[in-house]
């Protein structure tokens, strides 16, 4: 009996016995591979963890914060989606670490220290092609709320690029909590500008596309520790001269006054675009009308492909209240595939995340949004205490609930370059138009989409809705006037034409459009006057010169015409509608 209850305390020792668990063996490779990228000088954590005399000194923080998952930071939940940019630690990993604590934290033969990783405060994907700078730097007060700042940096290529990676640095890494990058072709958000150069505010930023012209589909997106994305074979995206970026960043007072005046690196490749992406959004703003004190208000919405797509990669984004955020696709079979969950929506640790392998979804599929909102006293990221009543906004005490996919559209037969970007779009505006009936993008875009797909007619219905809704539109004005210019009703497109430009004096697409439109009517005066100002807007147009020339010589006006055709050719010596005019004439 003796032997047997000794046998049983040797095997209870043997049982609790913990081997001993050193810095330098068990704990530096977890801290160095997952804390160090951002805590570390010059980025964002708050106080370095690169030496066992960092790391002691902070030893129950560190049990503490990754126990409770808080950190590293990574909102999705195991399962729910297979990431390849993942920065999670194991549950094997947090055990080792509190029990490392429980230990003392010894740290072990420093020689069996692993070498710091290598780090660069330089590019990091080396020199870039091109670098831009903001025009100006903001001035970040010393104290208040938080401020999401838009940046509006001017491309200056002489000849159209394509990117093949993006390093944004945004400044101060412990003022810039994150930011995204636009490419705005339009250039629109210069007309949100108070002074030129100076940037705007505004969290979400909205871009305006050219007309008929799908976005470029891919997340530029910068966050505390992260590497540059580098576009994979195929997918890189087209950079034209006039274009400009928008960097939205989300700035945090630090006690002092600061400035933040951030600048992007650009690495461009000579293959061309072979793959055309294209950002896909579920929302249901119009649904968030949350009550306060409610604890789970629940906002869906459903979308189903009209098309086979892989889905690269996913944004989810709420405000303070978001709780329980979740995508899903169920397939046309009633098989369900995860997107993502993030249980604990934080919105400091907003991100892109792109998967290991493309997820295939066939035509059918049906994509699914369900975010959780809490406006109770107990959600501890509630801005508003007590509770109140919170709407859809752009503001960060408002609301959101966007679930953005990044998708590549699977080729047909029939559709030119593979590209069925269009095609997608004009599904996702009929779609918005099912939530909101008398939504005014969702008419024009559908009418943009269709006059560039060559039906006019449909185009012609969306966009008079669209004008109806809101008649002091210039671009809907302008618009609505070329489907009626498609469907030959010239007289009617004369009047949007002339509309839009009174509406905007310098908008010189609508002027133009309107000079054609004249010289249909034979308005050969009116049109003449039309031409004159766009002359001397754009001095070194040869079309503008050619195409007033061909209305002098209508008019049998030889000798004004030959001057036209002469200013052209000094612009473009091989103009062919000058040349052979100039011939005609001889």
């Amino acid at each position: 009996m003796r032997a047997a209850a000794a046998f049983t305390i040797l095997l209870a020792a043997t049982a609790y016995a913990q081997p001993t668990l050193t810095f330098a063996h068990d704990i530096a490779p977890i801290i160095y591979q997952n804390c160090a990228p951002c805590h570390r000088p010059g980025e964002a954590g708050p106080f370095p963890l690169l030496t066992y005399q960092d790391i002691k000194k902070h030893a129950r923080e560190i049990a503490d914060v990754t126990s409770r998952r808080y950190m590293p930071p990574w909102a999705p939940e195991a399962g729910y989606g297979d990431f390849s940019d993942e920065r999670r630690l194991t549950d094997a990993q947090i055990k080792l670490i509190a029990d490392w604590v429980s230990q003392g934290a010894p740290e072990g033969n420093g020689s069996e220290t692993p070498a710091l990783p290598k780090f660069t405060e330089d590019w990091q994907l080396g020199p870039p092609d091109m670098i831009l700078e903001a025009q100006s730097a903001y001035a970040l007060p010393a104290s208040g709320p938080d401020i999401y700042w838009n940046f509006v940096i001017p491309v200056t290529l002489k000849t159209m690029r394509y990117v093949r990676a993006v390093e944004i640095r945004p400044g101060d890494k412990r003022i810039v909590h994150h930011a995204n990058l636009y490419v705005d072709r339009a250039r629109s958000a210069r007309r949100q500008e108070t002074v030129e150069g100076q940037g705007f505010p505004g969290m979400d930023v909205v871009i305006d596309r050219p007309l008929s012209e799908p976005d470029d589909g891919h997340f530029l997106f910068w966050k505390p520790g992260g590497a540059p994305y580098i576009e994979p074979e195929g997918f890189a995206w087209r950079l034209d001269p006039g274009n400009d970026l928008v960097l939205n960043a989300h700035l945090r007072p630090t006690g002092k006054p600061e400035q933040v005046r951030p600048s992007v690196g650009l690495y461009f490749t000579d293959e061309p675009q072979e793959k055309f992406p294209m950002l896909v959004k579920l929302e249901h703003d119009g649904a968030l009308d949350i009550p306060p004190g409610n604890r789970d208000f629940l906002v869906s919405d459903d979308f189903r492909l009209p098309m086979d797509v892989d889905v690269l990669a996913v944004y989810p984004h709420a405000h303070y209240l978001g709780h329980l955020l979740e995508g899903y696709a169920t397939l046309p079979n009633g098989q369900r595939k995860w997107l993502i969950r993030i249980p604990d929506w934080d919105p400091n640790w907003q991100g892109a995340y792109h998967y290991k392998v493309p997820m295939f979804l066939p035509k059918g599929s049906v994509i699914s949004m369900r975010y959780h909102y809490d406006n109770s006293s107990a959600n501890p990221r509630n801005p508003n205490q007590p509770p109140r009543r919170v709407v859809a906004g752009n503001q960060a005490t408002d609301e959101m609930g966007h679930l953005w996919l990044q998708v590549l559209p699977k080729p047909d037969m029939v559709t030119v370059n593979g590209d069925r970007r269009m095609e997608l779009q004009e599904a996702l505006m009929r779609h918005r138009l099912e939530k909101y009936p008398d939504d005014f993008a969702a008419h024009f875009e559908i009418g943009a989409l269709r006059l560039a797909r060559l039906d006019p007619s449909q185009a012609l219905s969306m966009l008079q809705i669209a004008v109806g809704i809101r008649p002091n539109d210039p671009e809907a004005r302008n618009l609505l006037g070329s489907a009626f210019v498609a469907v030959g009703r010239n007289t009617e497109a004369i009047e949007q034409f002339r509309a839009a430009v009174r509406l905007r004096s310098d908008y010189w697409t609508a002027r133009y459009n309107l000079a054609r439109a004249l010289t249909r009517a034979f308005k050969f005066d009116e049109a003449i006057e039309d031409y004159g100002q766009l002359l001397k807007q754009f001095p070194r147009d040869a079309q503008v010169r050619d195409e007033l020339g061909e209305l002098y010589l209508r008019q049998g006006k030889r000798a004004q015409a030959n001057e036209m055709f002469s200013q052209a050719l000094a612009i473009d010596p091989k103009d062919a509608v000058a040349l052979r005019d100039r011939a005609a004439d001889k």
